[in-house]
């Protein structure tokens, strides 16, 4: 009877450890298993150096979606990036909102800023495309330009 005991103790904690495991592969992985809540919108870029899928899109410092997926389009004769996100369901985005591409810290992780707009009252849907984005600088071209006199005064 004893060993009964320990096997089974030994089993409890190997699947609790398992399940931990798992928890935190997904955690640390960004891997949402409920990604269907919310709606879709799309946005054109310049440029969006360092952005990721994956990336975080806040309102106000708030988290409120996920950068889902990052592709080109090319429309009237420019290569822009097309940035499709998935947004909370119960957030309210106009069609004058407006998105800009931040860094957390000096170094940091790229995200969208989301302006939700509100001087209009069209609301946008799934689907819809926000039109007023503004790219990210670099900051390595800057220093490169500045570094080699490319600058104008």
């Amino acid at each position: 009877m004893k060993k009964y005991n320990e096997e089974l103790s030994v089993g409890v904690f190997v699947f609790l450890s398992l399940l931990c495991v798992g928890y935190l592969t997904l955690k640390l992985g960004n891997v949402d298993l409920f990604l269907d809540k919310g709606y879709v919108l799309t946005a054109k870029f310049a440029s969006i150096a360092g952005l990721r899928t994956g990336a975080d899109i806040q309102v106000s410092g708030v988290s409120v979606g996920k950068v889902t997926k990052i592709d080109l389009a090319y429309t009237s004769n420019v290569y822009l990036a097309n940035v499709t996100m998935r947004v909370r369901e119960d957030l309210r985005i106009y069609d004058d909102a407006s998105v800009t591409i931040k860094t957390s810290g000096i170094i940091g992780d790229q995200y969208l800023s989301l302006n939700t707009g509100g001087g209009s009252e069209t609301l946008l849907s799934s689907g819809d495309e926000i039109y007023e984005t503004t790219s990210t600088v670099d900051v390595l071209d800057l220093i490169s330009k500045y570094a080699f006199g490319d600058i104008k005064k």
